[in-house]
């Protein structure tokens, strides 16, 4: 589904990304779409305050209820796999070419979307949420393999240049 997504958001989706001739350029450009992934986040955080400000517990940091424990982990995982998102991102600018640089927002706003969708699937059950979690994880390792084969099969030579 992610690359039927990718696709038809590339073809259908009507901006190009700016002219980004140097390396320096396309880090910022990914910096910048980067901030938006983030929302999920910090939505995921306020709504984790709110949850353990209005929990019922008699002791604030006891035994956390269900409710407060969902959006902690969501939290948790969603800036762990930003992370992740984040660098392989970086590094997935340097080598795309200026044709192609229309995929760092695309992506950016699959991640935001997918973590939406895995926040919701983890809230209604815990059998729901492989597929949100597919959607983050699998355009991620995707975006981790490109990079690895342009590092060490196309151009080894600049690995560290």
């Amino acid at each position: 589904l992610c690359p039927c997504l990718i696709y038809g958001a590339y073809v259908f989706l009507p901006f190009d990304a700016p002219l980004l001739p140097t390396v320096s350029a396309r880090l910022v450009y990914t910096l910048r779409c980067a901030a938006f992934a983030t929302f999920p986040i910090v939505l995921g955080m306020i709504v984790s305050g709110i949850s353990r400000l209005c929990s019922s517990a008699l002791e604030p940091f006891g035994e956390l209820q269900r409710e407060v424990e969902i959006h902690r982990t969501y939290v948790s995982q969603s800036i762990h796999l930003f992370i992740l998102y984040f660098f392989n991102m970086a590094v997935l600018a340097t080598y795309l070419p200026q044709e192609v640089l229309k995929l760092i927002p695309l992506l950016t706003g699959l991640f935001a979307i997918s973590r939406l969708i895995y926040w919701l699937s983890y809230a209604i059950g815990r059998s729901f949420r492989a597929f949100g979690f597919s959607m983050t994880f699998l355009p991620l390792l995707a975006m981790l393999l490109w990079n690895l084969y342009n590092m060490f099969v196309l151009e080894p030579e600049n690995l560290l240049a």
